[in-house]
C-alpha cells in the first residue's frame, strides 16, 4: 500500500499543536508537532513524506522566513499558512512566495481537513513522480523491471547492454504492449547519455502542425520548451509511433540526422507499433530515413514467446496488487495456471496487468476466476486450448516452479517452512530449487 502521509505542525502555541494534531490524527493522518520552525527544519528536508502546516507568527524565525527556506529546499513541499484574522495581505505574500494555501483563524476544522487531504495528495504524486524518474535513470533498476528468464527475454538484456553502449540510431519494434518504452529507458539508462536527457515525443499524438512545432519548433515566444530536437541535444531523442510521421516531417528529421554527422551528437531511438499485417514500419518509412534509423534493431518479444515468464510475471503483479488493495494475492490453480501459458495474449504484458489486477479485485470480493477474466478477453478461446501445442512435462513444470517460488516468497526463504507447506523432504526441495534456478538467498 502507498506510504501514509506524515502532517508536520509547527506552531509556539501548545495548545494549538495538540488541537490540530488531534483532529488530524482521528482523520487518520500520521501526525509531528514542532515548537519553533528551527525545531522543525532538522526534520524537513526534500524527501520529507508528507506536507507542513505552520502558525505564520512564531517567535524567533517566523512563519514566512520558515517558508522561504523550506521552499529553498524543496519547493515542492505543500506548506498550508495560518494567519491570524485580517492578515491577508500576509496570506497573499505567503502564496507568492510559495505556500501551498492558507487558513485564517478562526478556522474550521473541516475546512483544515480538506486542504490536507488535497496538499497530501499532490505531495504523494511529487514523492511517486520522484521515485519514477530515479528508476528511469537507473539502468540496473530497469533492467529488473525486465522480467523473466525465458531466452528471448535473457537475449533482450543483452541486446540492451549492447546496443546501449553504441552510438548508433535505434529502431525498437514489437507487438502492442510488449514494453517498448520501457525498453528505450534502459538503452538510454545504461549507456554513456545516461546522465543526459530524455525526451519522448509521440508522433501519433499530435497533428502534423503541432507534432511539427514540438519537434523542430519555431516554439510559441511564451513557452519555456525547447523544440525536441534541441531540448535532447546530446542525449536521447525517442519518437514514439514513428511511423506516424508524415512525408514531410520524414523528411525534415532526415536532415536533422545529416547534419549531426558521425558519431550523432543526439542519439534517436524510433519506436515503431504497426500492426498490420501486410504493412511494416519499413513500408512506412521512406528508404533512407528508415535506414538511418534502423541502423540499429531492437525487437520486444511478444509475451505468448516467453513461456513460464508469464506466471513470474503474474505472480509479481498480482502480489503488487494486493499490497496496494489491502488483501491477499489470490492462489493460482494448476489449471489456472495451464490457461495463463496457453492464452494467446494479443496486449502483451498491459494485457497480463489488467488481468493480474482485476483477479486481485476478483479474490478480494470471493468471487470469479482467472479463467473468467481470460474467456471475457477473448471469447473465442476455450478453457484449456492453447495457441502453440506443449507437451504436458512442460506446463507440469512451470507450475511447480511458481508453487515453489509463491511459497519461498511468502515465507521469507525458510527452508523449513517451505518443506512443511508442500510437504517435500529437503533433498527434493532443494533440488527442485536447483532445477529451476531458484536460490534461497533471493527471497531472505
Amino acid at each position: 500500500m502507498a506510504q501514509a502521509m506524515k502532517i508536520a505542525i509547527v506552531d509556539d502555541e501548545q495548545d494549538m499543536r495538540q488541537s490540530i494534531s488531534q483532529w488530524l490524527a482521528l482523520s487518520g493522518y500520521d501526525t509531528e508537532t514542532f515548537a519553533s520552525a528551527e525545531d522543525a527544519l532538522k526534520v524537513l528536508g526534500p524527501e520529507y513524506p508528507g506536507i507542513v502546516i505552520s502558525d505564520i507568527k512564531m517567535p524567533g524565525m517566523d512563519g514566512m522566513q520558515f517558508l522561504k527556506k523550506i521552499m529553498g529546499n524543496d519547493s515542492a513541499l505543500p506548506v498550508i499558512m495560518i494567519t491570524g484574522h485580517g492578515d491577508v495581505p500576509m496570506a497573499v505574500e505567503a502564496m507568492r512566495v510559495g505556500a501551498f494555501d492558507f487558513l485564517e483563524k478562526p478556522f474550521n476544522p473541516d475546512r483544515m481537513s480538506e486542504l490536507a487531504k488535497r496538499a497530501t495528495g499532490a505531495r504523494r504524486l511529487t514523492m511517486d513522480n520522484r521515485v519514477l524518474r530515479r528508476e528511469l535513470s537507473d539502468g540496473n533498476q530497469l533492467m529488473k523491471k525486465l522480467i523473466g528468464s525465458s531466452p528471448v527475454m535473457e537475449r533482450l538484456r543483452e541486446d540492451i547492454l549492447d546496443l546501449g553502449q553504441a552510438d548508433g540510431h535505434v529502431l525498437i519494434d514489437g507487438e502492442t504492449g510488449t514494453g517498448k518504452t520501457l525498453v528505450a529507458h534502459a538503452l538510454h539508462a545504461v549507456g554513456s547519455r545516461a546522465g543526459k536527457k530524455f525526451v519522448l515525443v509521440s508522433c501519433a499524438a499530435l497533428d502534423e502542425e503541432v507534432l511539427s512545432k514540438r519537434l523542430f519548433g519555431p516554439m510559441n515566444p511564451d513557452d519555456a520548451q525547447l523544440p525536441a530536437i534541441e531540448e535532447a541535444r546530446g542525449g536521447t531523442l525517442v519518437l514514439e509511433d514513428v511511423e506516424a510521421l508524415s512525408e514531410s516531417l520524414q523528411a525534415r528529421l532526415l536532415s536533422a540526422i545529416n547534419e549531426q554527422g558521425t558519431p550523432a551528437e543526439t542519439r534517436i531511438i524510433a519506436i515503431s507499433n504497426m500492426q498490420e499485417q501486410d504493412r511494416t514500419c519499413e513500408d512506412a518509412l521512406r528508404p533512407d530515413l528508415f535506414y538511418r534509423l534502423a541502423a540499429l534493431r531492437i525487437t520486444v518479444p511478444p509475451l505468448r514467446q516467453r513461456g513460464e515468464d508469464i506466471l513470474t510475471l503474474f505472480t509479481r503483479l498480482s502480489e503488487q496488487f494486493s499490497e496496494e488493495y489491502g488483501c491477499d494475492a489470490p492462489q493460482v490453480t494448476a489449471q489456472e495456471a495451464a490457461q495463463l501459458l496457453q492464452a494467446p495474449w494479443p496486449g502483451n504484458v498491459r494485457q497480463l496487468i489488467n488481468i493480474a489486477e482485476r483477479a486481485v479485485l476478483q479474490s478480494r470480493r470471493g468471487s470469479g476466476t482467472i479463467a473468467s477474466l481470460l474467456m471475457s478477453d477473448h471469447e473465442e478461446m476455450q478453457p484449456v486450448m492453447t495457441t502453440e501445442g506443449k507437451p504436458l512435462k512442460e506446463y507440469v513444470e512451470a507450475f511447480e516452479r511458481m508453487l515453489i517460488d509463491n511459497t519461498m516468497r511468502r515465507h521469507k526463504g525458510s527452508i523449513a517452512s517451505v518443506m512443511e507447506e508442500l510437504c517435500l523432504p529437503r533433498r527434493t526441495l532443494n533440488e527442485k530449487m536447483a532445477k529451476y534456478g531458484l536460490q534461497r538467498a533471493d527471497y531472505l
